[in-house]
């Protein structure tokens, strides 16, 4: 038997759940009720693995454009101030990218520091990386946002050893 508030085993006998103290109220039988954010949850760090993918293949595309093809002997026509932004345009895209694998396997572990990484990078996906990021941002935020799904995160998180 579970405890319908935390999920935790509760013994037959138990009049009150021994991790949150809620009183059991009747025979709860079976497998424990998976909540909305469990089961979202693997597939939102899949998305961020995917979205990330994208935006890794991108970057590198723009990296190797901006240093072959502009380079200042292949292209003489090209302005030179060109080069230089689109490295570090791809250099950013990188780093998003990198972000976006952190939060990615966060969420896949647990981590206590990924829901909030994942939320920030929601709110910036949303308006720069149009459509796609808008629906991976608008799904992360769905899951993750509410304050019930902060609560539920902490529970899958459990106890860390400091």
């Amino acid at each position: 038997m579970f405890c319908d508030a935390c999920v935790t085993s509760v013994q037959p006998g138990q009049a009150y759940c021994g991790r949150c103290g809620k009183q059991k109220l009747g025979p709860a039988v079976g497998r424990p009720a998976r909540r909305r954010m469990q089961n979202h949850l693997q597939l939102v760090a899949i998305v961020w693995f995917a979205l990330s993918a994208f935006n890794a293949i991108g970057g590198i595309v723009l990296y190797i454009v901006a240093n072959t093809l502009l380079a200042p002997r292949g292209n003489a026509g090209a302005p030179s101030f060109l080069r230089p932004l689109l490295t570090v345009l791809a250099i950013i895209v990188l780093g998003g990218a990198a972000l976006g694998f952190s939060a990615g396997w966060g969420l896949l572990h647990r981590e206590p520091w990924a829901r909030s990484l994942s939320l920030v990078l929601a709110f910036l996906v949303l308006f720069i990386n149009i459509p796609v990021g808008t629906l991976v941002g608008a799904y992360t935020l769905w899951v993750l946002l509410p304050g019930e799904s902060q609560q539920e995160y902490e529970s899958l998180v459990g106890p860390r050893a400091a």
